[in-house]
């Protein structure tokens, strides 16, 4: 049995086949699958779809990258984004806040004209970071973070509000290959995510051998990082990705199931096998 605890099923090329795309995970062990919301509108498919599948569970916040709408358009959004994730959170199905945090890189492909990485911005990013952070807490939700090249400003964020990380309710998605998170997440019971680029990214296989069994969580991100680059990923290539990390860590493929499994359902206190 597998878990998959980062699958955007609510992106739009999965919008006429996602009966298949998890049918397919299901036959070949793929059992349970989050779907993390980016925005409102992807926040509200990933319920959706999540209460159509048994195994399947929905998260909901803002990505980092998303709110540049907030930031061009210069207007108090801010009471009608938190009311409606508000509301969200409270969804049956719903185990998580995220996926949210930090992000400083510059995307080749973006819907937004004239993307711009500026320290408004970033406070803006931290503004909703922190706020989502209080959200997960007072509703008692796991947690997903996003890093992407903003490790400094997320680590002095958490250490500021580390009474708001549940012990074992927060993953780092999709963790960038530094020693600094690892320690951090080793020492605060928070869950590192591996994916598809554990295949070709010769830092992240050295990375993985130093995370503990028992901090690491599965993850495809699809539609993106294919362990193949073939775009779409589909969570079926979980099974890829486990065993290349077991490949890694010289253990059983068996043992990599069972563990991030088990890791996968403490981080979203989902009932065990």
């Amino acid at each position: 049995m597998f878990f998959d605890t980062h699958c955007h099923l609510n992106f739009q090329i999965f919008d006429n086949d996602v009966s298949q795309v998890v049918n397919q995970a299901i036959g070949v062990g793929v059992k349970n699958i989050i779907i993390p919301g980016t925005d409102i509108l992807t926040s509200k498919k990933s319920i959706t779809i999540a209460q159509k599948f048994t195994g399947v569970y929905a998260a909901i916040g803002i990505h980092p990258h998303h709110i540049f709408e907030m930031f061009i358009n210069k207007q108090n959004q801010d009471k009608d984004i938190f009311f409606q994730l508000e509301r969200l959170v409270k969804k049956e199905k719903v185990v998580a806040v995220g996926e949210i945090g930090l992000d400083r890189h510059y995307y080749q492909k973006t819907k937004y004209d004239d993307y711009q990485i500026n320290k408004e911005f970033i406070n803006l990013q931290k503004k909703f970071f922190i706020s989502q952070l209080k959200l997960a807490y007072n509703y008692k939700k796991s947690l997903i973070i996003h890093n992407r090249q903003a490790k400094d400003d997320l680590l002095t964020i958490l250490k500021i509000y580390k009474k708001l990380l549940l012990p074992k309710k927060v993953v780092f998605h999709c963790c960038e290959s530094d020693e600094e998170l690892l320690d951090f997440a080793v020492k605060n019971k928070i869950f590192i995510g591996m994916d598809g680029d554990v295949f070709y990214d010769e830092k992240k296989q050295e990375f993985v051998k130093k995370i503990p069994l028992k901090s690491l969580v599965l993850e495809t991100d699809a539609p993106f990082l294919s362990p193949v680059k073939k775009f779409p990923n589909q969570p079926k290539n979980l099974i890829m990705i486990a065993e290349k990390i077991a490949q890694i860590k010289k253990i059983t493929l068996e043992k990599i199931a069972e563990k991030t499994t088990f890791n996968g359902k403490i981080l979203f206190g989902l009932p065990p096998f």
